[in-house]
């Protein structure tokens, strides 16, 4: 990925810009771009069910081709496009490997177990925040069970690994692992909702951190700021009967062009995110310097160790900045509509440590 000067997030007006929360709560709160909104106007569009809309097809063929894949299928969300990896690798009564605290094990509302039928198995993080091991994943996978037991069929990366903190996996390591588990007989699925975070940060094409992975899911809707949807890729044989389970899941797509042209603007900001890693260090930087247990993030995730978990997110709020709640901790993360400007005035209005100790929030002015 190529280095790309820092430049200006898009600003409310002057007149709302002293008292508007800072909404750091997610990078999916971002507003599509005037580029965005002329595309989605301006696009070609068929109807996807019947012929295959022509700007979904062009989207689906990039994404494929930056991740390496031989096909891709547009879904409307990164849940949808996981579970539909899910269903095609699992049978009713398998069980999966996943890191833990990975978004299908926690934030999908169970449907890996409830629609794909199989059992999740959380692997513990050995070798870092977010990563699991080749080791851990052969001593997971098992070989000799009785057949009562369940069969292990799949495991599911994340990468990064949201609820660590935006945690990056290394190429290596990630074939290393991905290695491991097709020695097991084991089928790969990589969720890379935040992958082009991983890629910019580690500065490789997105298809180096694909190998070994039989499937991959990108979202288009988070760090790249898009309003809707992710892409789900793999062998053309998975996405053929991927858009059968698409459409089994209500996402018989229409016009969806609309749509896609706002992903295809999207991929041309993943260099961008570069600046949301910068934001995002000084952010911690200064949560620290004012006391507070804010790491060193990798990507645009901050996580702050906090003693009063909802009294802490009042006080932000109370203070004009608004944050949200991972891992027992105040997650804030950086993205396109946050400058600069923003990350000094969230520093300012947070303030130190100290202020609205005992758990009760400081009420601070949002100018």
């Amino acid at each position: 990925m190529r280095t790309r000067t820092r430049r200006p997030a898009r600003r409310l007006s002057t007149a709302k810009a002293d008292t508007a929360p800072i909404d750091l709560r997610s990078d999916t709160v971002t507003r599509p771009t005037p580029e965005m909104r002329k595309a989605m106007a301006d696009a070609e569009v068929g109807d996807d069910v019947l012929d295959h809309d022509p700007t979904m097809a062009e989207l689906e063929e990039r994404v494929a081709g930056l991740l390496g894949a031989s096909a891709a299928l547009w879904t409307p969300s990164g849940s949808m496009g996981n579970l539909i990896a899910l269903m095609s690798h699992l049978q009713r009564g398998d069980s999966f490997l996943a890191p833990a605290g990975s978004h299908v094990l926690d934030a999908e509302l169970g449907t890996a177990a409830w629609l794909a039928g199989g059992m999740p198995r959380p692997l513990e993080h050995d070798a870092g925040p977010g990563r699991v091991s080749a080791a851990a994943v052969r001593r997971a996978a098992g070989a000799d069970a009785p057949y009562y037991a369940l069969t292990t069929r799949l495991l599911c990366l994340e990468n990064t690994h949201n609820a660590a903190g935006g945690t990056v996996t290394r190429p290596e390591d990630h074939a290393r692992v991905a290695s491991a588990a097709k020695a097991a007989g084991l089928a790969v699925h990589l969720d890379g909702a935040r992958l082009w975070h991983a890629a910019v940060k580690l500065g490789v094409p997105l298809g180096a951190l694909t190998v070994g992975s039989d499937t991959v899911q990108v979202c288009l809707s988070k760090g790249l700021g898009a309003p809707v949807g992710s892409v789900v890729a793999g062998s053309v044989e998975f996405v053929q009967q991927a858009r059968r389970l698409r459409k089994m899941l209500g996402g018989g797509v229409r016009q969806g062009g609309v749509l896609a042209a706002a992903g295809l603007v999207a991929l041309d900001r993943v260099d961008r995110l570069a600046e949301d890693h910068a934001r995002a260090a000084t952010l911690a930087a200064g949560l620290r310097e004012r006391g507070w247990r804010a790491p060193e993030p990798e990507t645009n995730i901050v996580l702050v160790a906090v003693a009063d978990l909802p009294g802490t997110l009042a006080r932000f709020r109370e203070s004009g900045v608004l944050a949200s709640a991972m891992s027992g901790k105040v997650r804030l993360m950086t993205h396109a509509d946050v400058g600069d400007a923003e990350i000094t005035a969230a520093l300012d209005r947070i303030g130190p440590l100290e202020q609205g100790r005992a758990g009760r929030p400081a009420v601070r002015g949002a100018s």
